[in-house]
């Protein structure tokens, strides 16, 4: 049995230039075109696009595949696409239709060229189809504010579209040697490891001990022969906790608590969008991509504040992807937490006769507390070696 097909095509078709002589030539050449130090989350979609994880996209959509795709999931050629791939700017400038033009990298010091786009056309979104896409995307509610609708918004109007040509992985590879990973990457280390069944586990938190047991659960009901631990490298929201930090505890937590084989951990360059329902639906497409059959989506997934219901990202697996239209397979995971009764992690809906009481529940925020105290969240909690980590952190804080 060969591994799951990528999205939309019969073989991975990563943008990354791998041939090293054609690579230089184009850095090369790069120094020569105009060029535009492009938005954080346009760097973002060079680094997918690159890595294969955005398969089967040749680049940056125009203004009807933007829209069509915001609307109705679909790009006007009729591939399933969750959410516009774009490269937003507030002003083009001299850039024009026909022109090849080298795009630089906001996130690191002196704008190094990221990639190089053949422009096939400039357009401008009315104010109202960039409203009508914020709400599409996001589905943001109307109470509160959206980081992810004022980040989008915040890149501006024009929309410089094209095939792609990407000559690096921006910060990623550099600062996360060990952690981040291409589609490529990933998915010909599972063949090498011969698993054929691999769920997926979407994190950018440290992973406590309801997450540990949620994976070893998705594991079993599957029957899977690995799991992959993925986790968001890019930009967070204020207050999360860094990448290297959560790469360590997780580490930590695999090497003591899964069997030999049995897991990977991983990372890949993004900025996390916040939008809930639709960003699980890309999370699936780019683990199809990188060769896991199975992602599990669990409560509020990819949501922020209030935005979204507990398991939004789950129905829309139901009643928006067409049928057929992703070949991976989601794994629906209610909150997981330990209970006192059973002395064990349960799936809080499979648990029937629990009142909240005889659960060891924790919020984020307290869990911050105590770390931040020196105080060790309790055993049912946490694991002590993934505490003592995350309070490390917090105390080099205080410095």
């Amino acid at each position: 049995m060969s591994l799951i097909k990528p999205h939309g095509s019969d073989e991975l078709n990563p943008l990354f230039v791998y041939d090293s002589d054609e690579n230089e030539a184009l850095q090369k050449e790069a120094k020569g075109l105009p060029s535009i130090v492009v938005s954080s989350a346009t760097a973002a979609n060079a680094v997918m696009l690159g890595g294969g994880y955005f398969n089967p996209l040749t680049g940056y959509m125009n203004k009807a595949d933007a829209l069509s795709v915001a609307k109705g999931m679909k790009t006007t050629s009729g591939l399933f696409w969750p959410v516009p791939i774009l490269n937003l700017v507030k002003d083009a400038g001299s850039i024009k239709a026909g022109t090849r033009i080298a795009l630089k990298d906001p996130n690191i010091e002196g704008n190094p060229i990221l990639a190089v786009m053949d422009v096939k056309a400039v357009e401008e979104f009315s104010d109202a189809e960039m409203a009508l896409m914020s709400q599409e995307i996001y589905r943001p509610s109307p109470k509160e504010a959206h980081p992810g609708v004022e980040a989008f918004n915040a890149q501006g109007k024009v929309c410089i579209s094209g095939p792609i040509k990407v000559l690096n992985f921006s910060y990623f590879q550099e600062e996360f040697p060990d952690t981040f990973r291409t589609a490529v990457e990933i998915r010909n280390e599972i063949a090498e490891r011969g698993w054929k069944k691999v769920v997926a586990f979407q994190t950018r938190n440290p992973m406590h001990l309801a997450h540990e047991e949620l994976c070893h659960m998705a594991m079993k009901r599957l029957n899977c022969d690995g799991l992959v631990i993925h986790m968001l490298l890019g930009k967070l929201k204020k207050g999360d906790i860094p990448a290297p930090v959560r790469d360590a505890a997780i580490r930590k937590m695999v090497e003591l608590y899964f069997p030999p084989n049995s897991a990977m951990v991983t990372g890949y360059g993004f900025d996390m969008l916040y939008a809930g329902p639709k960003e699980a639906v890309l999370h699936a497409v780019f683990r199809q991509n990188m060769g896991a059959t199975h992602f599990i989506v669990g409560r509020d997934h990819a949501g922020v504040g209030d935005h979204y219901g507990a398991f939004d990202a789950q129905v829309i697996f139901d009643k928006e992807v067409p049928a057929g239209a992703l070949k991976i397979e989601i794994f629906k995971a209610d909150h997981t937490a330990y209970s006192k009764k059973l002395n064990k992690v349960v799936m809080m809906c499979e648990a029937p006769d629990h009142v909240k009481e005889d659960f060891v529940l924790l919020s984020g925020t307290k869990v911050r507390e105590m770390l931040g105290q020196g105080i060790e969240p309790p055993k049912e909690f946490s694991r002590p070696e993934v505490a003592q980590i995350l309070i490390n952190y917090y105390k080099s804080l205080e410095k």
